[in-house]
């Protein structure tokens, strides 16, 4: 007996659902595509039965709504590994619940935006994703507007008119990130920029500029090198600012974790106790800011979260498309400041000298 229940569960079909929540298959179909004109209520009683009854939307499921399984493209380009395997879990985690079809593409080269995008258009594509860089290409953009497609762009610096967008506010974030430091007492500072084809790079930048100009400390006071969001380039960037013909600072802010992370092990390598000596935060908040010791402070930026985000909000602006009707949406997610092992008190804050720390022999 309990076998065939077993059975008759995990077979469970669109009028198995209906059934259960006492409503007819239309609904339920209607539920499933995130269609209007459905009561809450009655949605929370469908939602119920299809996790009761371990239900997964079929195409057939679909088509009794008169639609058929989005297939939406995914267009990306992004140096950091960890944002972007946390991006693309999101993403097929949320298009395996919605039965949503994800093709996959890399575009390294935005000179063969055209090219790329015409490949997913041909596979026959009613959306795409964007996470950044491309989501602020101007040959991306020119291509997806020329081709009329639906497209939602994913951690873009602004909002867009054209184009339904998903984000935080990397500025304010930055800000209070740069104030945790100040409020540990650090006045000498270093900094890596993020990729300079990426709004947000600037904006943290500007951020933690804004934060020191209010505590009274100007840029010329801040060592300022060029990151581009890569481990290599954070390892760069950090021998520029640790080099001891100059005042070392006493905290490190990189724009992003795996800058940070290459910033920490330079630091070991050097002799520096991280936070001891030196604090180091960064941004982000992705696996390597809890692999590395100490672990991180930094910006937990939900990634995945706005990816699953993004699949449904391109599913919104396909139909939006399609209707004529209304504007694109602009979503502005919540951060959350992140605070590890890896951010201490100042040395002078400890009752030690206040002057520039030696390199350690």
């Amino acid at each position: 007996m309990a076998r065939q229940r077993r059975r008759a569960i995990q077979g469970a079909t669109i009028r198995d659902v209906a059934v259960r929540a006492g409503v007819s298959p239309m609904t339920v179909s209607r539920v499933i595509n995130s269609g209007d004109n459905v009561r809450t209520e009655t949605r929370k009683l469908v939602n119920s039965a299809i996790r009761e009854l371990n239900y997964t939307p079929s195409p057939a499921a679909r088509s009794l709504a008169g639609s058929v399984p989005y297939r939406i493209g995914l267009l990306y380009d992004n140096p950091s590994t960890g944002y972007l395997s946390e991006f693309l879990l999101g993403t097929l985690d949320e298009s395996s619940r919605t039965g949503a079809q994800v093709l996959v593409e890399k575009c390294v080269e935005t000179e063969l935006a055209g090219a790329t995008l015409g490949k997913l258009l041909r596979a026959g594509v009613d959306g795409l994703i964007l996470p950044p860089p491309l989501c602020e290409s101007a040959e991306v953009l020119a291509e997806i507007h020329k081709a009329g497609a639906a497209a939602v762009g994913v951690a873009p610096g602004h909002p867009s008119a054209d184009m339904a967008t998903i984000r935080i506010d990397n500025e304010a974030a930055a800000r209070e990130l740069t104030e945790h430091l100040l409020g540990l007492g650090h006045r000498r500072f270093g900094f890596i920029k993020g990729h300079p084809n990426q709004t947000v790079s600037e904006q943290r930048l500007n951020g933690f500029l804004a934060a020191l100009a209010q505590a009274g400390i100007g840029r010329d006071a801040v060592r300022i090198e060029q990151g581009y969001f890569t481990y290599r380039s954070g390892l760069d960037a950090a021998e520029k600012i640790l080099d001891d013909s100059a005042p070392i600072p006493t905290a490190i802010f990189a724009a992003n974790d795996d800058m940070a992370a290459a910033t920490a092990a330079l630091a070991h390598r050097l002799g520096y106790d991280v936070p001891e000596d030196l604090s180091i935060v960064g941004f982000d908040d992705q696996p390597i800011a809890v692999a590395v010791w100490p672990a991180l402070t930094t910006v937990h930026q939900p990634v995945a979260a706005m990816a699953r985000a993004a699949v449904d909000l391109v599913m919104d602006e396909i139909r939006r498309m399609r209707t004529g009707i209304g504007a694109p949406r602009q979503l502005l997610h919540p951060y959350t400041l992140i605070v590890r092992e890896s951010s201490g008190p100042a040395p002078q804050a400890q009752g030690l000298s206040s002057d520039p720390a030696p390199r350690p022999t």
